[in-house]
């Protein structure tokens, strides 16, 4: 639940890998599915790399994120999309800083998303429970809720296999991991090397800062649990972006809950 503050800078560098196309087609299909949205959040919206294509589709979308670092990123690059004049015109884009536990906006959305493991930041049970509430209050009847999680056994494979480590010309980091198998949560503990500003390519001249990130891992029985306390009427449960159940090697769990 912490703002990114220098992290946000580097961010897209290092996600640029990210299954971002994967995720924007496992959301279409889900509304193909159960009715294609209108209005759309994207919770933990981030530097906008869901919510700006999102946007350029033609939905109306709030993105929301607690780090006005990582807004300000996204705001960039929906100005420098060529929809930006008639989305701003329009309100086809809007971006909030809130937090995603207790979002909320004026009306009812059609659906709401939340991908790249954001839950996952969510390190107490009371903190999930609540941004269910938040989440289902939000929707209009019949609206869908999907969202990703680390499932907890990926955890532990992160700590087997750190540490992780980039070396490049603009951007090197080291990347370690403490794991508490009790509680299923990980601490991630990053070192960055970032090229100082206006340092040209030639010159060997490097800022560095630290982060830690830590996740939490929930039962895939407890989080169904939690959504059907919340009052989804149907919650399903898929694997890696797959519309078929998970395994016992998935990595990622897609909630799909309706409302």
């Amino acid at each position: 639940m912490r703002s990114y503050k220098r992290f946000a800078h580097v961010y897209d560098r290092l996600m640029e890998d990210m299954p971002y196309p994967e995720w924007l087609r496992f959301a279409r299909t889900g509304w193909e599915k159960y009715g294609m949205p209108k209005t759309v959040v994207d919770l933990g919206c981030g530097t906008g790399s869901i919510t700006v294509p999102l946007a350029n589709s033609g939905f109306q979308v709030t993105g929301i994120d607690l780090s006005s670092d990582m807004l300000a990123i996204a705001r960039r690059k929906m100005d420098q999309s060529p929809y930006a004049n008639r989305m701003y015109r329009e309100g086809g884009v809007l971006f909030l800083q809130q937090d995603i536990r207790t979002w909320e906006l004026p009306g009812q959305v059609d659906s709401v998303v939340s991908f790249c493991d954001c839950f996952n930041y969510l390190l107490e049970e009371e903190d999930i429970k609540q941004a269910f509430r938040h989440t289902y209050q939000g929707l209009k009847a019949g609206g869908t809720f999907m969202f990703d999680v680390h499932q907890p056994a990926q955890f532990a494979k992160y700590a087997e296999e750190q540490p992780f480590v980039l070396n490049e010309k603009s951007v090197a980091y080291i990347w370690t991991c403490e794991l508490d198998e009790v509680r299923s949560e990980i601490e991630h503990h990053i070192t960055f090397f970032t090229r100082a500003e206006g340092a040209s390519l030639s010159e060997e001249l490097f800022e560095r800062f630290e982060e830690v990130h830590v996740q939490r891992a929930y039962h895939p029985d407890w989080l169904y649990a939690q959504l059907k306390a919340a009052g989804f009427a149907d919650v399903q449960i898929y694997g890696d972006f797959k519309w078929e159940p998970p395994q016992d090697d998935t990595s990622r769990l897609f909630y799909v809950a309706i409302k």
